[in-house]
C-alpha cells in the first residue's frame, strides 16, 4: 500500500516521499490506520521492519499544533534510540509548520532540556529515568498528553525499567491512547498491556529473515592474542574503506582503538563514557570520512544510521544474540552488498551455533591468510597504487627532485628500494609466532568470554527478573519483604562460590530502601546488560552483594562509575570472597 493511500495529511506524505519512500512496510500498513483512530495497540515487530514510522506517523498526525503543550510521549530504552526516533520524527514532520519534537535523556544538561520544554515540545521522546526527572520537577507537563508510546517495550523490561514505566503510566491522564511496540509478546509484555491498555488491537509481524540478505557473513576461529592482527588482515584483504568494529566493553573499545592506531589505521571510539558532545563529534567525523573505522559498544551504537559501511567486524562475540542482528544490520543497506566478520575463540563456538539457529543463517568459516598470501596481496596493491600515481598529470614535478638525488650519487633503483622497504616493512620481518613471543600460548582460551553461559551452567542460569531460580540470597522467599529486601540484617556467613561468577560489593542496602529491582535496573540501564545476566543478589542493612559473570564486571563497574541508586552515590568493589 502506498503512503498516500493511508489517509495521511499532504504534509506528511510529502515529507515521506522526500525521504525516498512511497510504499508502506507490512507493520506500517497494518498499524497506521488503527493508530489514526486513537485505539490502543500492541505491535510485535523486529528492528528493521519500519516500526519507528509505524508509530511516528500517527503521533505526528495526532498533534494539534495550536496547543503549545506536550501531547505525545515516546519512551525508549537508550538515549541513542531516543535520538534516532526523534531524528526520524523530525524528518517526517518537516513540512508540519510549528510542530516541535524534543529528545530528553540522561548524559546531557537537564537545564538545557528544561529550557526546551518551557519553549514547548508537542512530541517528547525520552528514556524512562529522565522522563521521571522532568515529571518530578514539573518541567514536563503531563496534563495534555493523550498518547503514550513504548518503543522496544521488551528491551526496557529486560533492562529493569518496569517500575519506572509503571510509574510514568500512572502519572499520565487516564483518557489517552497507549501503544506498545515489542520484538516479542512475552508474558511480562502482555501483563503490562492488560493493566494499562483498553481493549488493544494486537498486530504481529513475523520477520522472515532476522539478518539482511545483502550481508555476507563470515567467522574466523582465533585466539584472543590474534584478534587485532586478524582485524588488520581483514581490512587489507577486503580493501575495506568504512567499517564498524564492535566490542563488548568500554575498556576493550579503547584497547582496540589504540592497537589499530599502532598498526597505522585511523580509528575513533564510541562508548558510554563519552559525553553527548563527544558522541556527536565522533559520529560527524565518521559520517564525513575523517575517520574510517568506528570502534563501539552495542549500547553506544544503538541509533547509528550511516550509509556506505563496507563491513561490520565483531571483535567480541555479542553477549546477546539479538545484538548480532543489530550489529550486522549496519552494513548492506540501501541494496548495497555488505560483509560481516566475527572473531570466535574455541570456547565461543557454541555461541556461534546459537546465532546460526536464531538467525536461520549459515555463517561461513574463513581461513586466516598465509604469509605468502599477504605478501602477494600487498605487492599487487602496491603495484596498483604505483600505476595510479604514474598516471597523474602532475607526476613530472618530482623529476627535478629525482635529478637532485642522482647528483648526490643516489640512483633511481636505490630510491625505489628505500621506498619499497618503508612501504612493505611489515612483510620484511620474520614470521611471528604470536603466542610464543608474547608468552601467552595457553592464555588466549582461558580469557575467552563464556563463563556463566557455558552449556554446562545453563540449568543454573538466573531467571529473567535477575534473581536466582532457586533462592534469593541464602534465605527462602518466605523470609523476604514484598519489595525483595531482607526483613533484618543477617550476619554474612561462608558460602560456596560459583567459579564462573564474580561477587561484587555495593555500598547500599536496606536502610537506603534498595530493592533487587533497583540494583537490576541501575546495572542494566547504565551498563547495557540484561537483568537475566545478573545472578544472586544479597541485600543487607548497609550493603549488598551482587553476582555477575566475570566478563561483565568491567562493563558494570565502568557503567556505574559516578552514578547513583536512589540518590546514593555508588561504590562497587570486587568481593574478597569471605562473605
Amino acid at each position: 500500500m502506498l503512503f498516500k493511500d493511508l489517509g495521511l495529511s499532504p504534509e506528511v506524505v510529502e515529507a515521506i516521499e522526500s525521504i525516498g519512500y512511497s510504499e508502506a512496510t507490512p507493520i506500517q500498513e497494518k498499524t497506521i490506520p488503527i493508530l489514526m483512530t486513537g485505539k490502543d495497540l500492541t505491535g510485535q515487530a523486529q528492528t528493521g521492519t519500519g516500526k519507528t514510522a509505524a508509530f511516528g506517523i500517527p503521533a505526528i498526525e495526532h498533534v494539534d499544533i495550536s496547543i503549545n503543550q506536550t501531547q505525545s510521549l515516546i519512551l525508549c530504552p537508550t538515549r541513542e534510540l531516543a535520538l534516532q526516533v526523534a531524528t526520524e520524527l523530525k524528518k517526517i514532520s518537516k513540512f508540519k509548520k510549528g510542530l516541535r519534537v524534543l529528545a530528553v535523556y540522561g548524559g546531557e544538561s537537564i537545564e538545557r532540556q528544561i529550557k526546551d520544554l518551557k519553549f514547548g515540545a508537542h512530541i517528547v521522546v525520552g528514556t524512562p529515568g529522565r522522563i521521571i526527572d522532568h515529571l518530578d520537577r514539573r518541567t514536563l507537563n503531563a496534563s495534555n498528553i493523550s498518547q503514550i508510546i513504548l518503543d522496544e517495550a521488551d528491551e526496557m523490561l529486560n533492562m529493569g525499567f518496569r517500575e519506572d514505566i509503571e510509574l510514568i503510566l500512572t502519572r499520565l491522564p487516564e483518557q489517552r491512547q497507549t501503544v506498545l511496540f515489542s520484538a516479542t509478546l512475552a508474558p511480562p509484555i502482555l501483563a503490562l498491556a492488560k493493566r494499562f491498555q483498553n481493549n488493544p488491537e494486537i498486530i504481529k509481524i513475523e520477520r522472515k529473515e532476522l539478518t539482511i540478505s545483502t550481508v555476507e557473513q563470515f567467522y574466523y576461529l582465533v585466539r584472543n592474542a590474534q584478534k587485532t592482527e586478524i582485524v588488520t588482515q581483514i581490512i587489507d584483504l577486503n580493501n575495506l574503506q568504512l567499517m564498524l568494529i564492535f566490542c563488548n566493553t568500554k575498556r576493550k573499545v579503547e584497547e582496540v582503538t589504540d592497537e589499530l592506531k599502532a598498526y597505522g589505521h585511523n580509528p575513533i571510539s564510541l562508548h558510554g563514557d563519552k559525553t553527548q558532545r563527544d558522541r556527536t563529534d565522533v559520529m560527524n567525523k565518521f559520517r564525513k570520512g575523517q575517520a574510517n573505522i568506528l570502534v563501539a559498544t552495542d549500547v553506544a551504537a544503538r541509533g547509528i544510521d550511516v550509509t556506505g559501511v563496507d563491513a561490520v567486524i565483531n571483535y567480541d562475540v555479542p553477549l546477546d544474540i539479538e545484538n548480532y542482528v543489530h550489529r550486522i544490520g549496519r552494513t548492506g543497506r540501501a541494496g548495497q552488498l555488505g560483509k560481516s566478520f566475527t572473531l570466535v575463540t574455541n570456547d565461543e563456538k557454541y555461541k556461534l551455533r546459537d546465532i546460526e539457529r536464531y538467525t536461520k543463517a549459515t555463517i561461513e568459516k574463513a581461513e586466516t591468510p598465509t604469509r605468502q598470501e599477504l605478501i602477494a596481496y600487498k605487492k599487487d596493491k602496491l603495484a596498483t597504487r604505483i600505476t595510479a600515481e604514474l598516471e597523474k598529470p602532475n607526476i613530472k614535478i618530482w623529476s627535478d627532485l629525482l635529478e637532485e638525488y642522482k647528483e648526490k650519487g643516489i640512483t633511481s633503483d636505490q630510491i625505489a628500494i628505500a621506498l619499497l622497504s618503508k612501504e612493505m616493512k611489515d612483510l620484511a620481518e620474520p614470521e611471528r609466532k604470536v603466542y610464543e613471543d608474547r608468552g601467552d600460548r595457553n592464555r588466549g582460551d582461558r580469557n575467552d568470554r563464556g563463563g556463566r553461559f557455558d552449556r554446562g551452567d545453563r540449568r543454573d542460569a538466573p531467571r529473567r527478573d535477575g534473581r536466582s531460580s532457586e533462592r534469593f540470597g541464602d534465605r527462602p522467599a518466605a523470609s523476604r519483604d514484598r519489595d525483595g529486601g531482607e526483613r533484618r540484617e543477617r550476619t554474612p556467613r561462608p558460602r560456596t562460590s560459583d567459579a564462573s561468577m564474580a561477587r561484587l560489593f555495593v555500598n547500599v542496602g536496606r536502610i537506603d530502601r534498595i530493592s533487587p529491582g533497583d540494583i537490576v535496573g541501575a546495572f542494566a540501564g547504565e551498563a547495557n546488560i540484561k537483568g537475566s545476566q545478573i545472578g544472586q543478589i544479597d541485600i543487607f542493612d548497609k550493603y549488598s552483594f551482587v553476582e555477575l559473570p566475570h566478563d561483565l564486571v568491567d562493563q558494570v563497574m565502568d557503567g556505574m562509575r559516578n552514578n547513583k541508586i536512589k540518590g546514593k552515590s555508588i561504590n562497587i568493589e570486587i568481593s574478597n570472597g569471605k562473605q
